[in-house]
């Protein structure tokens, strides 16, 4: 008989019978433990993690400030839910988040994912404005709760087996190449998308039947596509034009992780709602609706909640990481590493050019596969993410073809460590 505490026998195959499907696996790698940028799975192999929980560990994984904030609260409290006391952590997380965001933005609701933030978010600018429609983008991603899904379209798979959604729901070009007239450059591609939501203001809802534009400043799932600053800029005037609610899903583009506090400074727009998550508690469950105190003061008491948000725990450590980025300047830092990170990716383009596109801001960068050899895209995006796997680094995709690697390395990553992480993916890129 098995030794049940041994933990180095454990396959995901042998639980895979207990663990409902629906939740893909993108690698069935059991991991044991974690550090920094590596991860280790149960038989002692080290990974480069360039994933770091899809962009959640934004300082890597169990930093030590991090780690000592959580256990010292976890000896004082663990949860009491914030729906019936107060936690010392969590009050303290909502003023000091409330110094980095844009505008007046600086009344929160705590959460603890993505999808369950995108939910408030939508159900916010339905009060405010008293319509009901919502504006998403082709090409989104903004979780897998009904509501999330709903005005999510970053891939069709998503949504399918479950029609029909939440009403009220209309989709419109992000200005990416793929979605765009071919030969734009980004300025027209701007303009173009633009022009489609007068077109569908036109053909489709009428903007006063709009609640809120729904939109990532950085599209994450989609491809990490970088708009002109300029379409920002005109989605802040059509909203302001008609009343409707201007939402920021920052969940992802958030906290440093474009070389800004929040992808929106790069263009000076500021939204009337922004969700944030992933990276605000260093690796514990936590997200947030933000919006200005008149916005979010038009709910009242109860309308939206949650058992486990704004958990002491998680406040702990969203504080420890404020921290840490405010003593080593970590935003800046990203800034900087980003440039040099991404400057790399062009001279691998240069020796192998099927490598279609590199893009990205700061350390949100992701490079596209063409074809070759035969391969699609997609199929050079398989081949390559299973090499890098089995020499020791960990990838992850994006876009809605299934071709493109997306690199979400710690924020304070140095030029060492790309240089270790890159050394290993140009060796596969070789290979194939």
């Amino acid at each position: 008989m098995s030794n049940q505490h041994d933990d180095s026998t454990i396959t995901f195959e042998d639980y895979e019978q207990f663990l409902s499907p629906a939740l893909s696996k993108a690698t069935t790698l059991v991991a044991e433990s974690g550090k920094g940028m590596y991860l280790t799975d149960v038989k002692g192999k080290r990974y480069i993690d360039w994933v770091q929980g899809i962009a959640v560990n934004a300082l890597g994984h169990a930093h030590p400030r991090v780690v000592a904030a959580a256990k010292a609260q976890i000896d004082k409290l663990i949860t009491a839910s914030f729906n019936v006391v107060n936690y010392p952590t969590t009050l303290k997380l909502a003023k000091r988040i409330s110094q980095f965001t844009p505008g007046d933005l600086n009344s929160m609701l705590f959460a603890n994912g993505g999808a369950e933030a995108t939910d408030g978010a939508i159900k916010l600018a339905r009060v405010v404005t008293k319509r009901p429609a919502v504006i998403a983008f082709k090409g989104s991603f903004h979780g897998r709760t009904v509501g999330a899904i709903s005005i999510t379209a970053s891939n069709s798979f998503y949504r399918k087996g479950i029609e029909p959604l939440m009403g009220g729901v209309y989709f419109t070009p992000y200005p990416s190449k793929d979605l765009c007239p071919a030969g734009y450059d980004a300025k027209q591609r701007a303009d173009w998308c633009l022009g489609e939501i007068e077109r569908l203001f036109k053909y489709c809802v009428s903007p006063d039947e709009v609640a809120c534009i729904y939109v990532e400043p950085v599209q994450g799932e989609g491809g990490y596509v970088v708009p002109d600053p300029s379409f920002l800029k005109g989605l802040r005037d059509i909203c302001t034009k008609h009343g409707i609610m201007l939402v920021f899903d920052e969940i992802q583009s958030g906290y440093g992780r474009t070389g800004k506090m929040f992808a929106s400074m790069h263009s000076g727009v500021v939204p009337d709602i922004m969700t944030v998550g992933k990276a605000i508690a260093g690796g514990f469950p936590m997200s947030a609706v933000i919006s200005t105190e008149k916005i979010m003061n038009t709910w009242r008491p109860g309308m939206h909640g949650g058992t486990f948000g704004g958990n002491p725990v998680a406040g702990a450590a969203g504080l420890a990481v404020l921290d840490e980025f405010e003593e080593h300047n970590i935003v800046e830092h990203a800034a900087q590493m980003g440039e040099y990170f991404k400057s790399k990716l062009f001279e691998l383009q240069k020796k192998f050019p099927w490598i279609a596109d590199v893009r990205g801001v700061g350390m949100m960068l992701a490079i596209e596969f063409g074809s070759k050899d035969g391969m699609s895209g997609a199929e050079v995006f398989h081949a390559v993410s299973q090499q890098a796997l089995e020499k020791g680094l960990l990838l992850l995709g994006c876009g809605a073809d299934h071709d493109a690697v997306r690199f979400a390395a710690p924020l304070n990553s140095t030029i060492d460590d790309i240089n270790e992480g890159l050394m290993v993916f140009e060796d596969v890129l070789a290979s194939i």
